[in-house]
């Protein structure tokens, strides 16, 4: 994945990936390689002529860059197996926790996927990785509830787009508005409200965060009676990103993990993946990271 190029002074850069490996540093966590995802996998949230569109535009070795969309979202010789590999890693990361391997896995991913809509790559996002997961554990696994909880600082409007079409998954986000893509309001409730919303302006903190994570994300969770949580785990909403205007510590990451832990304890029997998103400033993304992956294991 460190192999996914773009273009320089790009903010989702290679570096990105080694800052969250650096951070990991020294923890005692049972290290897997990320494998190659199914294709019938990708094909329950991308349609097959989307991935098959995509297969057919991955740069050979030694071509240039390939733009997907208006100057966010680049391929190079690289990037196909990075994009395979990320989406493998949290179908993977499903069936061990499924399996009691652990209770939780944290997948260091790039590219990420949350803004990645069935058919239509964008946000630097080709395939939605974590939507992949929830789908493989919805079909492959027989879970009849999943959820996926994002907090980056952009709304993942990709994996909504998967929700929006599917009853057995709740979605729930935190993100600044207005911020790219647009997309989050609260009014965008899904099928029967298993899509909540909880937009915060620029200049949130810690306060105003929680207070949404406790009285609209948490409740959510409850009411749903998930039997897995994941999470697309972004880190642009600290207070030192460069993308973005909230103002959230490592602390409170490291929160976030806690009481997701405590949520997931009853009808999730504490199965927890979570898999990175964004995070653009290069040591707040290490220290966020550790501090995440920490209050999770």
């Amino acid at each position: 994945m460190l192999d996914h190029g773009v273009p320089p002074g790009h903010p989702e850069r290679p570096e990105r990936l080694e800052a969250v490996l650096a951070g990991l540093q020294g923890m005692p966590l049972d290290r897997r390689e990320a494998p190659w995802a199914d294709r019938a996998a990708l094909e329950r949230v991308h349609p097959a002529a989307y991935v098959s569109a995509i297969e057919g535009i991955f740069p050979k070795a030694g071509e240039g860059l390939v733009a997907l969309d208006t100057g966010d979202t680049f391929l190079s010789d690289g990037s196909r197996e990075a994009a395979w590999r990320a989406a493998g890693a949290v179908t993977a990361a499903v069936d061990a926790v499924m399996a009691g391997e652990g209770q939780a896995a944290f997948c260091a991913v790039r590219p990420p996927g949350h803004h990645a809509e069935p058919a239509q790559a964008m946000g630097f996002c080709v395939f939605n990785s974590i939507a992949v997961g929830a789908l493989h554990a919805l079909e492959a696994h027989g879970l009849s509830r999943v959820c996926v909880i994002d907090f980056d600082v952009h709304h993942g409007n990709g994996t909504q787009a998967a929700a929006e079409r599917e009853p057995r998954l709740l979605f729930a986000s935190t993100h600044q508005s207005p911020l790219y893509p647009g997309t989050g309001s609260a009014r965008e409730t899904g099928i029967g409200g298993n899509v909540v919303n909880a937009p915060l302006p620029p200049g949130a903190g810690s306060a105003e965060w929680r207070i949404a994570m406790e009285t609209r994300v948490l409740p959510a969770i409850a009411a749903f009676g998930p039997e897995m949580i994941l999470v697309s785990a972004g880190f642009d909403a600290h207070r030192a990103d460069p993308l973005a205007e909230m103002a959230l510590e490592d602390e409170d990451y490291a929160w976030a993990a806690t009481v997701l832990k405590e949520a997931a304890a009853g009808s999730a029997r504490g199965r927890i993946v979570a898999s990175l998103e964004g995070g653009y400033d290069l040591r707040a993304l290490a220290s966020a990271s550790r501090a995440f992956v920490a209050a999770l294991t």
